[in-house]
């Protein structure tokens, strides 16, 4: 098969660990050994977030008194998929993937009058506690929001229209090589006759669908740090959703922070190519393919009996 895989951001960095390149590299070690073995038998794709990594480049940049002004966040995105790029190539080789593996630097297209660069929504870098939020908002001009019990930045999150690479990865993957792309959703920029790039950060899972349509992948796996969609996630009585189809997703309301982009770009890859799509950890990436873990989306279900919470819950990540 076809698969196309993204890896949540927090699969390579969790929360409240430092930043350290040795702490990553050991996460993206983790992420090939659980990758190797779908590569040795599929056609592979691999996309990343980068929110952790962005925001940690955004924040040394803003300090940095040899410079004019701050880089902007396409160029430190570009950045980000240079460095997760060649960490995730070397380990799937170290890995035992034997196939050619080729990291791909990649711009989306997005329109530059979307409403999103009006109205900041995707979190990047560290969380802060409230006064230290609100300082850093005064002095660097930052957009601030609350993520669960602390505060992040915000940062204009695009609608990804196609990518500018598409046909050469089209061509790599056909010809055997396992391609790691479209890293924190591809260095945004908008096409006017010439391509420009944009203050913004393109959520990966939408931008790892859209490819996936265009690549008439077979499977678009969404592999995180939690085992399935939950409800009611963090309290007693949570429990697994194992099954979703486009139907009940009508009915259900996800958060927009977290679990509500990879539900809704399982939705868009079932309903534009009628294939399944998956959510769920890392470390089950075999068995989430064979639908023997995690949730699995489909146009309908029918050999497997649903668990479904009633309709007005909310789906927390």
């Amino acid at each position: 098969m076809r698969i196309v895989v993204a890896l949540g951001g927090n699969a390579l960095l969790m929360r409240g660990e430092r930043a350290d390149a040795a702490v990553q590299l050991h996460h993206v070690e983790a992420a090939a050994r659980a990758l190797a073995p779908l590569a040795a038998d599929h056609e592979l794709v691999i996309c990343h977030g980068n929110g952790p990594q962005i925001g940690l480049l955004a924040l040394e940049s803003e300090a940095d008194p040899a410079l004019t002004r701050p880089y902007p966040l396409d160029t430190l995105g570009a950045e980000t998929q240079g460095m997760i790029g060649y960490w995730l190539a070397q380990s799937l080789r170290n890995a035992g993937v034997r196939k050619p593996v080729l990291a791909v630097v990649t711009q989306t297209v997005v329109d530059a009058g979307d409403p999103a660069f009006s109205a900041p929504t995707k979190f990047i870098g560290p969380v802060y506690d409230r006064d230290r939020a609100n300082q850093l908002a005064e002095q660097n001009g930052w957009t601030m929001a609350a993520d669960g019990p602390h505060w992040r930045r915000v940062v204009p999150s695009p609608e990804p229209l196609r990518l500018v690479e598409q046909d050469s990865i089209e061509q790599l993957v056909s010809d055997g090589t396992v391609v790691v792309c479209a890293g924190g959703g591809g260095a945004p920029i908008v096409d006017t006759g010439k391509l420009v790039g944009v203050e913004a950060v393109v959520d990966k899972d939408l931008t790892s669908a859209a490819l996936a349509i265009a690549l008439r992948a077979d499977r678009l796996l969404l592999l995180t740090d939690v085992p399935a969609v939950m409800t009611d996630f963090g309290l007693p009585d949570a429990e697994p959703l194992h099954h979703l189809d486009l139907e009940e997703l009508e009915h259900l309301t996800f958060p927009a922070g977290s679990m509500g982009p990879k539900i809704e770009a399982c939705r868009r890859f079932v309903e534009a190519t009628g294939s399944t799509a998956a959510i769920g950890a890392l470390t089950d990436a075999e068995a989430i393919l064979r639908g023997e873990a995690g949730t699995t989306v489909g146009v309908r279900i029918t050999d497997a009996p649903l668990r479904m919470a009633p309709y007005e819950r909310i789906l927390r990540p």
